[in-house]
């Protein structure tokens, strides 16, 4: 019975599955608890969004200099393949304690549920309801202090990385479908983002079986989608050696094309794979994109 039991019937990229049903995860998600940078003067802090399902954040103030001036709001995604990662892992607190210093913004970075214990679409639900209970601060008595004293929630921002990447389009979907009163979106930042077209899909179609399949909008974002997206500007980050560009190149010329009356802007990193700035974020191209991304929000 143990050797059934260890029988492998499925292997992907980030994980197998055993015949007994259990789940092994090849890379392991670490965290860490908020501390404030005396460098920086970022101060973070871990809020609760929901119980059921439960949802949290990660929230970033940076140094306030200026009471009396309101900070844009950054929302970010997390990658990690939609299994793996954590907006309180080292990687994730580093780069978006980072972000939120140089463009001095708030941040939060939203923790949202990962397959097998809460498969997709609960990443997609999750990131939603985590963005409902930013605009839930739109009169200043929201439950987080930090958003009601300095949020100015009529420049709020999306973005994330890779399967993040993916999960701030469709919430940008989502806010120009039905809208989001409370808040408006700005712009959404795509950092190497994952919309399908490769090995992986095999991988996403296993941990959501519910999807509408290679076609779901998701995955492969359709024009109508496209055209109504709910923000007014949008940043597209590319690496020259990533197994994503080429689907990442699609959806921007899919964009361009979609009618989008919002204007999107393209940055490229030659020699660089995916998701290089979290490997090696001293790097010169890292630091590039770290600049480039809080330019984005600074320009508003």
């Amino acid at each position: 019975m143990g050797s059934v039991g260890n029988e492998i019937t499925h292997e992907f990229r980030f994980f197998r599955v055993y015949r007994d049903g259990r789940i092994e995860k090849f890379i392991p998600t670490h965290k860490i608890p908020p501390f404030n940078d005396p460098i920086t003067g970022v101060q973070s802090k871990d809020v609760v969004i929901s119980n059921k399902p439960p949802v949290s954040a990660r929230i970033f103030l940076p140094r306030i200099i200026d009471t009396t001036r309101k900070l844009p709001v950054l929302f970010y995604i997390h990658g990690g393949a939609f299994c793996f990662e954590s907006a309180f892992s080292p990687m994730y607190h580093k780069h978006v304690a980072s972000l939120a210093a140089k463009a001095n913004a708030i941040a939060v970075s939203v923790e949202y549920g990962l397959f097998p214990e809460r498969p997709p679409p609960a990443c997609y639900e999750d990131s939603w309801a985590g963005l409902q209970w930013i605009a839930s601060h739109a009169n200043g008595n929201g439950p987080e202090p930090w958003l009601n004293e300095h949020a100015d929630l009529n420049r709020v921002f999306v973005g994330g990385d890779s399967g993040g990447g993916n999960i701030s389009h469709t919430l940008a979907v989502r806010v120009g479908s039905i809208g989001l009163p409370g808040l408006k979106v700005i712009g959404a930042i795509l950092v190497h983002p994952y919309f399908g077209g490769m090995e992986d899909d095999e991988m996403w179609l296993y941990m959501f079986p519910t999807s509408g399949g290679l076609e779901d909008p998701r995955l492969k974002p359709p024009v109508e989608d496209l055209s109504r997206l709910g923000c007014e500007r949008m940043l597209i980050f590319f690496a020259e050696n990533d197994h994503l560009r080429g689907v990442g190149g699609s959806y921007y010329e899919e964009l361009k094309n979609s009618g989008w009356g919002g204007s999107v802007e393209v940055v490229e990193h030659r020699g660089e794979d995916h998701v290089f700035h979290l490997m090696k974020p001293d790097s010169e191209n890292a630091v590039d994109l770290l600049n480039k991304f809080a330019s984005f929000i600074v320009q508003v």
